[in-house]
């Protein structure tokens, strides 16, 4: 429903979740999709045979979000109700536009630009989840799931290769290239608009590379996609 001017709120609202924006201005989140085993290594490491027969996907909450503004360190807070909490660095695609039914040159055209994230999942829930043919929400949709850096506009401009890589305390852990992606990025956006009506201010993280692994409390975590932008954050106790 669409609110008139009778209609008045019973509690304040909750802030919008926005990213900043490279140069200025704030992105306004409305969803969040995330590509599961889009890279073949990372599937093979997770026990799972790579293929091109559907891309496998989950969602997280707009608030999700944790902006990281250049120059400065973040704050991961270590969730609650877990002892195995797990990194996956993304490149991640902001949506300008949206639509249904997409041909992959359609999907093009509504990207905004680009955003460096981490999907932390609470991997130990989501072994349980797993074992029980359960959803995935409780490990991955949590508070603070979805750190991201300022995204840098790159209206319909398709990013086929470059480097990822996350350090953890000056390590490398990830390292990959795009043009690894078993789903390209037009593919990505073209199949979800056929489940949804993507629209502006959807995010879209396309997957991570193999690598994944613990973080602890204290950990300094660098994550950085090449032509896109990086990111520093430490680990905090809640």
């Amino acid at each position: 429903m669409t609110l008139d001017s009778k209609d008045s709120f019973v509690f304040e609202p909750a802030p919008r979740a926005v990213v900043p924006v490279v140069g200025g201005g704030l992105f306004p989140v409305r969803r969040i999709f995330c590509v599961a085993r889009n890279y073949a290594a990372h599937a093979r490491e997770m026990g799972s045979d790579p293929s091109r027969e559907a891309p496998f996907f989950f969602t997280k909450p707009a608030d999700a979000v944790l902006p990281i503004n250049t120059g400065q360190i973040g704050e991961f807070p270590y969730p609650q109700a877990s002892e195995d909490v797990h990194h996956e660095l993304e490149l991640v695609v902001a949506l300008g536009s949206g639509g249904v039914d997409l041909s992959a040159e359609e999907a093009a055209k509504c990207i905004w630009g680009y955003a460096v994230g981490l999907d932390m999942t609470r991997r130990d829930l989501q072994a349980e989840a797993k074992a029980k043919g359960r959803p995935w929400d409780i490990a991955k949709a949590f508070d603070a799931s979805a750190p991201i850096s300022p995204i840098l506009p790159a209206a319909g401009e398709v990013l086929r290769s470059g480097e990822i890589r996350l350090d953890v305390n000056g390590v490398l852990r990830q390292r990959g290239d795009l043009a690894d992606m078993i789903w390209s990025i037009p593919e990505i956006i073209a199949f979800f608009s056929r489940y949804y009506r993507l629209q502006a201010g959807d995010l879209i993280f396309t997957g991570t590379p193999e690598g994944v692994g613990p973080v602890a409390v204290g950990d300094r975590l660098h994550g950085a996609v090449a032509g896109v932008g990086a990111f520093d954050l430490t680990v905090v106790s809640r």
